[in-house]
């Protein structure tokens, strides 16, 4: 595969049989392809328990398309997995394996990944093998096993969603994997293999838009290897040209069906074409870089543009200087540059002028794009060390698996991985964001959740994302003023941002006097995302409070679970409407032990069910039980104690009854009913009536319309209150 080597035309060279089941086993292939195999998954074999990531919430934990195979070729379109059907149902079969069992996508990822390189492997050793490569094989495999282990890839395999980058890549792998065995049989092995040839290039099509080059790459290397030239390519092989190209009508349907992945691709994001090719010189030079010395690898860059001339200038020239040199080993119908156009036909769809406002820089970009540097290298090195080489690929390969190992250290948590990239790229405030969202959902860490929102906020104060976060915060926190503050300033900047219409319904829910406000929010969210189910959730909850809709309320439950079948809060809340309705206590329960079915350890349904099952004749030891559930799974839960010892009193369980009031008052001293409850638990405890009558005056001291505080008190201490 010499640099200035022009191809010559081979019809059939010696060795390769006319059709798929005409050839030989070769032993040593095999061998060698289980190795790389083998190293693959050692290299990977710590991110099965790698958890979903960042995007992959959107297009695969929330993504109701892949529930059932059925839609799965209908992806919504604002997700990674927009206008991309054969990657949303590569996801669905996932799902349909094993629900959202993370171990399941990783696997498939890591076989996808192996299965590329395997295919890289089969169409090196073919174009060296045509070019009389003696060490052809271990050349091929060398360039495989390092394109494989290499730490760059680790984005593309270990993030499950960009899947997209790799499923991709390994159908643009098999298009022209396929070609060539077709270029090489006869008669209806020939046929068979140019239809597989084209059924790879229309699913790449279908998987990601990088795929477009595939068919002029298949038409260059037919030049450059095969055929000579273009017109003799063309004249030989026209029906697959056809067919090849075909395909591009697939993607263009695609990409205009799903209108720029929600004004965030495309000439209609806010990023200028100009802006984001300026930024795109540094970013090549960038990823060249990594290809030969892989680090600090950053999973987000973030949406910076580098517009600096000092920084733009001397990238843009190598570049050129690299496009100049394959434009000329193109004329001169080369193997390096054939490489070259690999390299930037791969990277053109997205590292061009096309903007990707969300990402203008991404290491998975480079996914399939390191296969030709890493091709290249390989020949470059059996060229200059001859014998040394092997060795010496074996040894980079070792070092390379190490890295990638270690890098896929860094994906073992949410934290962890936005942690590292802070650390790398201070500047990046989607960085913070993110690193604010995975410490929100840990226990005890919110206010480190709002310094990080703050300083995204600091770094870009119209990032209305971060103001949406910073308020579930803060209402986590219990600062539902300032929480709403920043859920308006949200809407201010992005008014069709559904999350926060949702979110704001949600905190003025909580305040007396705005439930009308509240469930207008709620409208609002569900017009602009009706697939929404916690905002049918939201409203049904808004809609119980208010007299006669409690029908309403249901329907609204019952559409949440129409979308999110696993929806334990609606089931909770549809449980706890229907058994307000006259005769639907069964139905009330068979809700609540559905949502306990779906979580066990979710205190507000042990504290529903027990509240209704207090009510059914014979239950109360049931409902004692799921009280005192809500409580050991929440210590904290002063409702759920007031009522263990409300069922407690009713059993007759004096002492324990006490004992779950006092807690519970502990917990909420401004709890009247509380002082209620422990009074009339006292009066049955000969003299402890004066404690008794205590209580009672404090009760009506914090709730002065306590008319069975009244009364009772009346009974036992008639002087005035």
């Amino acid at each position: 595969m010499a640099a200035a080597q022009a191809a010559q035309p081979v019809t059939n060279p010696p060795g390769n049989a006319d059709s798929p089941g005409e050839r030989r086993m070769d032993w040593p292939v095999l061998a060698l392809g289980a190795v790389l195999a083998a190293a693959a998954a050692a290299a990977y074999a710590r991110t099965f328990s790698v958890p979903f990531l960042f995007d992959d919430s959107t297009s695969i934990e929330l993504n109701t398309s892949l529930r059932h195979l059925g839609t799965a070729l209908g992806p919504p379109n604002a997700a990674t997995v927009g206008g991309r059907p054969v990657l949303n149902l590569s996801l669905a079969l996932d799902y349909a394996a094993g629900g959202l069992a993370v171990w399941g996508y990783h696997a498939t990822n890591l076989a996808i990944h192996v299965l590329a390189g395997l295919t890289l492997f089969g169409v090196v050793r073919h174009a060296l093998a045509r070019r009389g490569e003696r060490a052809a094989t271990l050349v091929a495999f060398s360039a495989a096993l390092i394109w494989t282990l290499h730490p760059l890839q680790t984005e593309s395999v270990t993030y499950v969603v960009q899947r997209a980058e790799s499923l991709m890549g390994l159908f643009y792998l098999l298009t022209l994997y396929f070609f060539i065995r077709g270029a090489e049989a006869k008669g209806p092995g020939m046929r068979a293999w140019f239809a597989l040839c084209v059924a790879a290039c229309l699913l790449g099509m279908a998987t990601k838009e990088v795929m477009a080059s595939a068919p002029l790459v298949v038409l260059l290397y037919d030049r450059a290897f095969l055929a000579g030239s273009l017109s003799a390519a063309w004249r030989r092989r026209w029906p697959v040209y056809a067919g090849l190209a075909s395909t591009w009508l697939v993607l263009a349907f695609l990409v205009l069906s799903e209108r720029g992945r929600g004004g965030t691709a495309g000439f209609g994001s806010r990023v200028t074409p100009l802006d984001y090719a300026l930024t795109q010189f540094p970013a090549i030079v960038h990823y060249l870089r990594l290809c030969f010395v892989p680090g600090p690898l950053v999973f987000d860059y973030g949406s910076v543009l580098e517009l600096r001339p000092l920084r733009v200038v001397p990238c843009a020239l190598a570049v050129a200087g690299l496009l100049a040199v394959t434009v000329r080993g193109l004329i001169r119908n080369t193997a390096a540059g054939f490489l070259g156009a690999c390299f930037f036909g791969i990277l053109a769809p997205s590292s061009s002028f096309v903007p990707v406002a969300t990402e203008t820089m991404a290491e998975h970009r480079m996914y399939l794009a390191l296969a030709p540097v890493v091709v290249l290298a390989a020949v470059g090195a059996y060229r200059w060390l001859g014998s040394a080489a092997l060795p010496a690929c074996l040894i980079a390969a070792a070092a390379l698996a190490a890295a990638t190992w270690q890098r896929n250290e860094t994906y073992q948590s949410e934290e962890g991985l936005w942690r590292d990239t802070v650390s790398k790229l201070p500047g990046n405030e989607r960085a913070h964001n993110n690193l604010g969202f995975s410490l929100s959902l840990l226990p005890g860490r919110l206010d480190e959740a709002v310094a990080q929102y703050r300083e995204a906020l600091r770094l870009k104060p119209n990032f209305s994302k971060a103001h949406n976060n910073l308020g579930n915060a803060l209402y986590s926190l219990g600062r539902t003023g300032e929480a709403i503050a920043q859920y308006e300033e949200a809407l201010r900047l992005t008014p069709d941002l559904a999350e926060a219409h949702y979110n704001l319904g949600r905190a003025l829910l909580m305040i007396p006097g705005r439930l009308n406000e509240a469930i207008a929010q709620y409208g609002e969210a569900i017009r602009l995302k009706p697939d929404y189910a916690e905002a049918h959730f939201g409203m049904g909850s808004a809609l119980e409070k208010m007299p006669g809709r409690l029908d309403d309320a249901v329907a609204e439950f019952r559409q949440s679970l129409r979308l999110k079948a696993d929806y334990a809060p609606a089931h909770s809340n549809l449980g706890i409407a229907l058994s307000m309705m006259p005769g639907r206590s069964e139905d009330a329960i068979a809700e609540l032990e559905e949502a306990l079915r779906l979580n066990r350890d979710y205190p507000e349904a042990h504290f529903n069910l027990g509240y209704i099952l207090e009510t059914v004749p014979g239950r109360l030891d049931e409902a004692i039980a799921h009280y005192a559930e809500a409580v050991r799974l929440k210590p904290d839960y002063a409702e759920a104690r007031s009522n263990l010892a409300n069922a407690l009193n009713s059993a007759g369980r004096t002492q324990e009854a006490l004992a779950q009031y006092e807690e519970a008052l502990r917990l909420k001293p401004d709890g009247a009913r509380i002082h209620v409850g422990i009074a009339l638990t006292l009066l049955k405890i000969p003299g402890r009536t004066a404690e008794a009558a205590a209580h009672l005056k404090e009760a009506l001291r914090l709730d002065p319309g306590d008319e069975t505080a009244r009364q009772v008190l009346a009974g036992i201490d008639p002087s005035p209150y």
